[in-house]
């Protein structure tokens, strides 16, 4: 992990910035608003656009300052991060930067304006920066091959950055990022949004840090599947112009709406769905793994537009202070059972945990201590008892009794990428500090990109000791 992310006066730092942080949020079960990223994000925000729209309403700024905002790529991604800044005060859009100029851009200034945001569109960045000069911040959700260009450029004309994951397709720009927000003196966020989920800190600082409730952990899954999707398509009569598209690196219409499955623009399905979660294996280990193994392949799509693998199966082995740690995790894309979850398994228990709201618990193995401390607390829920099938029969000896299930009792009520946004916009503004700065990003990136290296060597292959670091 990174040296920010270790030394005791930042954990203390970062401890009561995220005591702060949850103490604003209801500690109730509830529904969040908005799945992650892509297509699943396009067709729910079209399924529920008008209900999002009733539901929003501006606030003047509770306190700080006003800032000025441009969206950079106004996509599925970038809708999911605009509707979530419109319900954040304090934050005005000056301008939004889209390609597609003819549809995704002209639909997301028209949003804007009807919010009263006096928001201008462009098709070139460079023209955006070279006209917009009372801009502070820009949010960037463009693919994944731009982003490098896209932030290193918005830096060094002096904005701060929130630039969506993966940071980049390619290691090397990656590094690029990291130097230019350090040598501009710029933040830099980016958008691992699990990392400021009410959720998630609580996991981190009060069950796996002060109750240390899980024991040792020796072992992780996780997983995200998916269920079989069609290629993501376009309304003909706003298809860009071949020479339009070729100027900013698609060879097709095609291409560029289903970038995330090609070599070179994106990292297929490991990169945009197993990122977020591979992030949560390094940052609550507070450790980075020493070798990766992976299977994978494109089983199921055509090759010849998906030619990134879409069934991938990894596993990693990380050295921890505690012992080893082995890690699985899995993305299927023709399949969705159980959908996406994150596993911690110890010696005193199992976390299980989600970006998905109804999932949240902590089952207690038999033989660890009580766990009435914690339930006062408040830290879990009492214990509910799990009934094992045929358990009026007489029982194995080799049966394995269900632990008791507790529930976590602090879920996220607000769209998911609000929170990560608000402790952006309010490091902008000096009252916070980054939960995601360029130099953990970095370290996912190194972590994740590694297993698509692994599946095309067909063996382990080894993390070198200062491969994390910048």
């Amino acid at each position: 992990m990174s040296e920010q992310s270790r030394t005791p006066e930042t954990k203390k730092e970062n401890k009561a910035a995220s005591d702060k942080k949850i103490n604003r949020r209801d500690f109730v079960q509830g529904l969040a608003a908005v799945p992650a990223l892509g297509a699943f994000a396009a067709a729910y925000y079209q399924k529920h656009s008008e209900k999002m729209e009733k539901a929003i309403v501006r606030e003047p700024a509770e306190s700080g300052r006003e800032l000025n905002v441009a969206l950079l790529g106004a996509g599925a991604q970038g809708q999911v991060l605009m509707n979530a800044c419109l319900r954040i005060p304090g934050i005005r859009f000056r301008a939004v930067c889209d390609i597609w100029a003819e549809y995704n851009q002209k639909r997301a200034v028209r949003l804007l304006q009807k919010y009263k945001h006096d928001v201008t569109g462009y098709e070139d960045y460079r023209e955006m920066l070279d006209q917009e000069k009372d801009l502070d911040a820009v949010i960037i959700a463009t693919p994944d091959f731009w982003h490098a260009r896209h932030t290193i450029d918005c830096l060094n004309a002096g904005l701060h950055v929130y630039c969506e994951k993966e940071m980049s397709n390619k290691l090397d720009d990656a590094y690029r990022m990291v130097m230019a927000a350090r040598e501009t003196g710029k933040l830099l966020q980016i958008g691992h949004q699990r990392r400021s989920n009410p959720r998630y800190i609580h996991a981190f600082d009060k069950l796996l840090g002060e109750a240390d409730i899980l024991g040792r952990i020796t072992s992780i899954n996780g997983q995200w599947n998916r269920a079989v999707q069609p290629d993501l398509g376009w309304p003909q009569r706003y298809a860009i112009d071949p020479q339009r598209l070729k100027k900013y690196g698609f060879d097709s219409m095609h291409q560029f709406r289903n970038w995330r499955w090609y070599k070179g623009l994106g990292g297929g399905p490991i990169v945009d769905l197993g990122s977020h979660q591979i992030d949560i294996y390094n940052w609550f280990l507070n450790s980075t793994p020493k070798s990766v193994m992976a299977s994978g392949g494109t089983d199921y799509y055509d090759k010849a537009t998906h030619e990134w693998y879409d069934t991938v199966l990894a596993i990693y082995e990380y050295e921890t202070a505690e012992g080893p740690v082995r890690a699985f995790y899995q993305t299927l894309t023709n399949n969705s059972s159980e959908g996406y979850f994150e596993n911690f398994l110890g010696d005193q228990g199992t976390l299980h945990i989600s970006e998905s709201a109804n999932r949240g618990s902590v089952y207690r193995e038999p033989s660890a201590p009580q766990w009435d401390e914690w339930v006062r607390k408040g830290y879990l829920t009492k214990p509910e008892k799990v009934e094992t099938p045929g358990s009026s029969a007489v029982l194995d000896v080799r049966e394995t009794i269900a632990p008791d299930k507790h529930d976590i009792p602090v879920t996220l009520t607000d769209p998911y990428h609000q929170p990560h946004l608000e402790n952006f916009f309010n490091s902008v503004r000096g009252d916070d500090t980054l939960n995601c700065p360029a130099e953990i990003g970095y370290e996912t990136a190194v972590t994740v990109l590694k297993v698509n290296d692994a599946v095309e060597a067909g063996r382990t292959l080894s993390f070198k000791s200062d491969a994390f670091h910048v």
